[in-house]
């Protein structure tokens, strides 16, 4: 099964940062948190990724390419310009970069990578965000569901998108992007989604996932909650970089859940 992760925004938010990398490529603890995202499924046993890439995507496409010389201690020989590798490190990914856009939006983004998904179905996250949700039993609930989408659920303390959920079901009835008040749950990405995910979105390049796709897929009774009571970050600003590498720092990073 492949993950799919959304990586080609602009990063505004974060421009302290993304000014001059994109914003999976931000670093937390020196790995780029795309990389803590992916470490992450791999943990699951999910080794097959597509990077949907927009904004300086040759940054995220020179370090896969280059990722052994990132994560391996090297002597470059200059009169003959050869390169030796000392214990060299690497993962067991197989990681597909497609050029999405600049200006798509994460539906259009989605449906650009369709033809490298199939009738296969994929994970799927934002590479923005670090969380220790358990894989497995994400999986699990989607597969109980014979629903097209489940998604992540976490209730945090600020203002976010709103689900609402049968409690005696787990069905999401209806899905809200940033309505007014607290304590709603909220899309923490994370979703397992079928091949059918992609035939609701239908505005092109223009097509925001989480507004007609997401509210058409819970409209149509196909949208699944899986509740996460644990930890979630999203990495929007600063803050929430530096407040990330603290976390990693002490060694307290709840998303490590690899040795």
């Amino acid at each position: 099964m492949k993950a799919v992760i959304l990586a080609g925004g602009f990063g505004t938010r974060l421009s302290e940062a993304t000014n001059m990398i994109p914003k999976p490529m931000v670093e937390i603890g020196g790995k780029p948190i795309l990389w803590h995202i992916m470490k992450t499924y791999s943990f699951y046993g999910i080794n097959e990724f597509v990077i949907c890439c927009g904004y300086k995507q040759y940054v995220i496409k020179e370090y896969f390419a280059n990722y052994f010389r990132h994560n391996s201690d090297m002597t470059v020989d200059l009169s003959d310009s050869s390169i030796e590798i000392h214990d060299n490190y690497s993962e067991n990914w197989k990681v597909t970069m497609i050029d999405t856009g600049l200006n798509t939006m994460t539906g259009g983004r989605i449906k650009r990578i369709q033809k490298y998904i199939g009738n296969d179905r994929f994970l799927l996250t934002y590479g923005d965000g670090v969380a220790d949700v358990n894989i497995a039993e994400l999986l699990k609930t989607h597969e109980a569901s014979a629903c097209a989408l489940t998604l992540t659920a976490y209730q945090p303390e600020g203002k976010f998108g709103a689900l609402q959920i049968n409690p005696s079901t787990g069905m999401v009835t209806s899905f809200r992007e940033k309505p007014d008040g607290d304590k709603n749950w909220i899309n923490a990405g994370y979703f397992v989604c079928e091949p059918e995910v992609f035939d609701y979105i239908k505005e092109g390049d223009s097509s925001i996932f989480e507004r007609k796709p997401l509210e058409d897929i819970a409209r149509d009774g196909k949208m699944k909650a899986y509740r996460h009571s644990s930890f979630w970050k999203p990495m929007d600003t600063l803050r929430d970089n530096i407040e990330l590498n603290e976390l990693w720092d002490s060694g307290k990073a709840p998303w490590k859940l690899w040795k």
